[in-house]
């Protein structure tokens, strides 16, 4: 069974950072791209940021880009979120997801397969 588990999530005052980890299992997610996704309260689910297998280049929001790092070991089937400079906005679910790699980066919902079950964080003012 395939699984995908975030951690790292909490609270944190604004301008903090955290990291979040995704662990996969019952698969490798070679020729995976992986990417995380938020829902805020209220709001629907939206793209925050992706990273392709073959060549590990990734694609951001706007909103996060510059504050926030998308990296992957895929040795250890793991994939990570570094979030600097945290907002109060920045306050949601945040999701991991994996999809078959594509020439494009994977922005939309529907192009991932699989996805965790979503990790807390809440950043106070």
């Amino acid at each position: 069974q395939v699984q995908l588990v975030e951690s790292g999530g909490g609270l944190v005052q604004a301008g903090g950072s955290l990291r979040l980890s995704c662990a996969g299992s019952g698969r490798t997610f070679s020729g995976y791209s992986m990417g995380w996704f938020r829902q805020a309260p209220g709001k629907e689910r939206e793209f925050v940021a992706t990273i392709r297998s073959y060549d590990l280049s990734s694609y951001y929001a706007d909103s996060v880009k510059g504050r926030f790092t998308i990296s992957r070991d895929n040795a250890n089937n793991t994939i990570y979120l570094q979030m600097n400079s945290l907002k109060t906005e920045d306050t949601a679910v945040y999701f991991c997801a994996a999809g078959i790699d594509g020439l494009v980066h994977r922005t939309q919902e529907h192009r991932y397969e699989y996805w965790g079950q979503g990790t807390q964080v809440t950043v106070s003012s």
